[in-house]
């Protein structure tokens, strides 16, 4: 195989990247089929590509005719010079998109931005809001010889890629999080959503892997022995959960973990109790003078509520005459 470029590259990718991007597709491309394409601003070393910032270029493509495809050369031009007048460190290291899948045209994209810079990469951004993964994927075109040693063409390999930020990064995403996160949920219930959120990434992963597998197998797929060989050391690499000791030791650890879970339960529920009492000890003068008001208050309305004898016998006095003057 012959490569333009080192495979063990790593790709570093800043949050504002992700939030410029998640505000492109946004823009111009949410709740449609489309994808967004930009270009990706940092700079390189030699196993090291630091992506610190990115800006959208104007991207179309046939999804009935893959082989139709716009981006606006002029418009990239003008916005990279733009961009060189901020800063002049930040140079063009690839080109990313929303996928989430690899497409016909990534190549004669890359292909394009071989003009511009020496080995682009290629990273997909994932922005769909059920990803609960790490939302980026990078790749890097490599010269293949095929298996019937005469073609050689160009394919995307799988590189490395990580999310780094900055301490004043930092800080940015912070202030996000404080909108997103609910300030009702205590400490214990985010640890176990976070917990519940990285195992649903296991199981895809898995369905993943499994899925690769099948298809080996049916034929549908040629085999890697690269893949083959990491999943070997995978399964090499699981504990042997059939040993007693182990077995043993985790009901221990477990039994301890709820037995901590309780007596902090308990304790709660008493100093709950302690203060309650505490404020009614306290306080019980002051309800005692709200009670003997209270009950002075009420007296008072009962006695202006309650007619008076005197009115009911004038009333009767009255009633009288017109009586014997209907009897007559």
């Amino acid at each position: 195989m012959l490569t333009d470029a080192s495979p063990q590259t790593e790709v570093i990718i800043h949050p504002l990247v992700l939030l410029s991007v998640a505000d492109h597709y946004n823009r111009v491309a949410k709740d449609t089929r489309k994808r967004v394409v930009g270009v990706l601003l940092g700079s390189k070393t030699k196993h090291e590509v630091d992506v610190t910032n990115s800006f959208a270029v104007p991207f179309e493509e046939d999804l009935r005719n893959p082989s139709v495809w716009f981006l606006d050369h002029n418009f990239l031009d003008t916005m990279f010079w733009m961009f060189k007048k901020v800063n002049t460190r930040e140079e063009i290291v690839g080109f990313y998109s929303s996928g989430p899948k690899i497409r016909e045209n990534d190549l004669k994209i890359d292909t394009l931005f071989r003009t511009l810079v020496k080995d682009p990469v290629f990273v997909i951004i994932d922005v769909r809001p059920g990803v609960k993964e790490i939302p980026t994927t990078a790749y890097l075109a490599v010269e293949e010889v095929q298996s019937n040693g005469k073609e050689i063409e160009r394919v995307f390999k799988h590189i490395s890629c990580r999310i780094e930020a900055e301490e004043a990064e930092e800080v940015g995403v912070e202030h996000l999080l404080r909108d997103i996160n609910d300030p009702s949920t205590s400490t214990l219930a985010m640890q176990i959503r976070q917990k519940v959120s990285g195992l649903s990434g296991l199981v895809g992963r898995l369905e993943e892997i499994r899925t690769y597998l099948v298809n080996v197998l049916e034929g549908r797929l040629p085999m890697n022995n690269r893949i083959l060989y990491n999943l070997q050391n995978i399964f090499n690499l699981l504990p042997n959960l059939n040993v007693d000791e182990l077995v043993r030791s985790l009901q221990v650890k477990t039994n301890d973990m709820h037995l901590a879970m309780y007596l902090s339960s308990l304790v709660r529920a008493v100093i709950a109790l302690h203060t309650l009492l505490n404020n009614k000890i306290k306080f019980i003068d002051v309800d005692e003078v709200l009670d003997r008001s209270a009950g002075v208050e009420q007296i008072e309305k009962s006695k202006e509520t309650e007619p008076s004898p005197n009115s009911q016998t004038n009333d009767n006095d009255e009633d009288t005459p017109n009586d014997s003057r209907m009897e007559e």
